[in-house]
């Protein structure tokens, strides 16, 4: 049961101060009797609400989580490439889930892990908002080795916000603070399952924890202080984490995301 204010609202009707304005001043009809009171509860499954004439569509929001593979595409069309949702199943397909589903931001063609699906629009204002600050955290293969003094120079100049160069239309940037973390061939080998990565040795790998999302951003971050990004996945956003047992274009139906992110 859900709150019919709640409701209209995440189906674009408004605010919930809205939303009372909308029952008093509209023919809002709940089984067919018309209603006024905002904190009425509804079941989406088997109530039939009627806006002005239209029938409001009561499909409560859902939540995938997709172990998103290298060399698709993070858009529902494109003419050159497969996408994510090539990979979505034939009951995700229908009008309303071509009109509603959507993207929680987006991971670049080369790139794999954790990606996020939902019909909440609500949900995907929060977490992509760059004042709420969401942590957003990868798994990065660099080309070539780094000494121990570099990596402590790294550190420093991440913490403080490194500047990045222009790169294709996007111009040069001051990025927040990140955090990184030196992963071990432990951690390499754990991080790389499930994933085209083939190869068990690594020059340099580490965890970047990044608040934002620029063009490219973790690559040129990389490039900027003298390496090459030669593999990237993302593994946790806020502090949810992509399931290990994912393969990649595997996705799995998530319940409460909201509540599992803390938003």
């Amino acid at each position: 049961m859900e709150r019919i204010d709640k409701l209209l609202s995440h189906e674009g009707f408004g605010s919930r101060k809205d939303i009372r304005k909308l029952l008093r001043n509209t023919v809002v009809l709940l089984n067919d009797k018309q209603i006024f009171d905002c904190s009425i509860n509804i079941n989406p499954e088997t109530d039939i609400l009627n806006v002005d004439g239209k029938i409001v569509d009561l499909h409560q929001n859902i939540y995938l989580m997709m172990n998103k593979i290298k060399n698709t595409v993070s858009s529902n069309k494109d003419g050159d490439h497969q996408t994510v949702f090539d990979y979505l199943d034939d009951n995700l397909r229908t009008p309303y889930f071509q009109d509603k589903l959507h993207l929680i931001g987006r991971l670049d063609i080369d790139t794999e892990g954790l990606l996020l699906f939902t019909t909440d629009g609500l949900l995907t204002h929060k977490l992509i908002s760059p004042k709420n600050n969401i942590s957003k955290t990868y798994f990065v293969v660099l080309k070539e080795k780094e000494s121990d003094e570099h990596k402590k120079q790294i550190e420093d100049a991440f913490s403080k916000g490194i500047h990045i160069p222009s790169e294709d239309n996007d111009a040069e940037a001051d990025c927040k603070p990140a955090k990184i973390k030196w992963a071990s061939q432990n951690e390499c080998i754990e991080n790389c399952k499930n994933t085209s990565w083939k190869s068990d040795t690594f020059a340099a790998a580490a965890f970047l924890s990044i608040t934002e999302g620029k063009y490219h951003q973790v690559k040129r971050m990389f490039r900027a202080i003298g390496n090459e990004v030669i593999y990237l996945k993302r593994i946790k956003e806020g502090n949810l984490t992509l399931d290990k047992n994912l393969k990649p274009g595997e996705y799995k139906y998530i319940d409460n995301l909201p509540d599992l992110l803390d938003l």
